[in-house]
């Protein structure tokens, strides 16, 4: 095979070239490969012995350190006296398993699938889709965002082997609407809620399916819990009923504050096409009894005030955030932030410099970013103090004041 049909989708060697030594320098700056403990409420300490408050964490609610959600997990272990059941879930799994996702179907108003990951649910789904099996039998091309994240990016070249697959570029509806144009059956894969900032176009996006019949499978991991009532996030809200045009994955493991991943579907068919040939979203691996009970536990909070009580402070929070410090994201509700760099050099040496100040961030640059993007990415919580906000910021705007005073002589 030539190298130019190989690396139709990916080219794992070009990566590897151009990304290999800002792994190395973030690692030999001990901002990567960290082994930590928890020692408090957003509270880390690493192997060399240095605290640190986590500014990059994906616990927008603080709820990975909620009592409830604790016990919850300790209690269906010992209720249920078993990890998990060791077997493919379309032929039996824990009654606690399909209490869980009966509940979660309540909740969100949806049919509801758990998986092990939302990367394992969209592994599954995401080439099915492609065979036509949730469009009538006629395989849709399949339209990827560029931006769309790499859980669901990388398998292109699976749904490829099923029919057209297209990259559209970031939230442009002109090009995908041509799409629906030239193409009877189209579907969309995007995020609800990116991971490196930014939304999807919801409003452009339900125009062109209630126009063309486009078909929508949108990742809304970093919105779940966070935002909307009970904690739907920001694609399930949009949609009064969830028709068969429409498939929802997100994570259980960020806001939401338990383990695993998500699907909210429109029927119960397209529950068994999953069920019985979603392969890596339904191998014996199924979410254990710590997951499920913690995730119990949050369900009962999401349908309380609390949860409404934490969404109002992680929203104080990001308004805090943007009154103090300037990013493309400023206005988002969303809780990630991206304070640009360019070069991986400087961002890997802005999060090295913040570390020792107590502060864990993330420098991202390519392949998460684009080369020559290279940034900080904060993300903040319901739970963090707001002199602890203001700390932050005085300190992040002083290392790029030197930095930039460097660069100057």
């Amino acid at each position: 095979m030539s190298d130019t049909a190989a690396h139709t989708f990916t080219h794992y060697r070009k990566v590897i070239t151009l990304a290999d030594h800002d792994w190395e320098a973030a690692e030999a700056g001990k901002i990567a490969a960290l082994n930590v403990e928890v020692k408090g409420c957003n509270e880390l300490v690493d192997q060399h012995g240095r605290s640190f408050h986590h500014f990059c964490t994906t616990s927008y609610l603080g709820l990975d350190h909620h009592p409830a959600l604790l016990e919850g997990a300790i209690s269906a272990l010992r209720e249920t006296g078993t990890l998990r059941i060791a077997n493919s879930k379309n032929r039996c799994k824990l009654a606690l398993l399909d209490r869980y996702e009966c509940e979660l179907s309540e909740l969100f108003g949806a049919v509801c699938l758990s998986s092990l990951s939302c990367s394992a649910a969209s592994a599954g789904i995401l080439p099915l889709l492609a065979s036509g099996a949730f469009t009538h039998n006629r395989p849709p091309v399949m339209v990827f965002d560029r931006l769309a994240h790499y859980s669901m990016n990388h398998l292109k070249a699976s749904c490829a082997d099923e029919t057209l697959v297209l990259t559209c570029p970031h939230n442009d509806m002109d090009f995908l609407e041509s799409v629906c144009q030239r193409h009877a059956t189209v579907a969309y894969v995007a995020d609800g809620a990116y991971s490196m900032g930014g939304v999807a176009n919801l409003d452009g996006l339900l125009y062109l399916k209630e126009r063309y019949g486009l078909f929508l499978y949108l990742d809304d991991s970093h919105a779940l819990s966070a935002v909307g009532n009970n904690g739907a996030g920001l694609v399930r809200p949009r949609m009064p009923a969830l028709e068969e045009e429409c498939l929802i994955v997100a994570s259980l493991a960020k806001s939401f504050g338990a383990s695993g991943g998500l699907v909210m579907l429109g029927n119960e068919r397209q529950r068994k096409l999953i069920q019985r040939y979603g392969g890596p979203s339904n191998w014996s691996q199924s979410l254990n009894c710590a997951a499920i009970g913690a995730g119990l536990a949050s369900i009962q909070l999401h349908r309380s005030a609390e949860l409404r009580a934490l969404q109002v402070r992680l929203q104080a929070n990001i308004r805090l955030f943007d009154s103090l410090l300037s990013t493309e994201q400023h206005g988002s509700p969303m809780a990630i932030r991206l304070i640009n760099c360019g070069e991986a050099t400087l961002a890997t040496r802005i999060a090295i410099e913040l570390a020792e100040y107590g502060f864990f961030t993330s420098a991202v640059f390519f392949p998460v970013v684009a080369q020559g993007k290279a940034a900080i990415r904060v993300t903040l919580r319901a739970d963090m103090e707001s002199t602890l906000i203001h700390h932050f910021c005085d300190v992040i705007i002083g290392l790029f004041l030197a930095h930039r005073g460097h660069r100057d002589h």
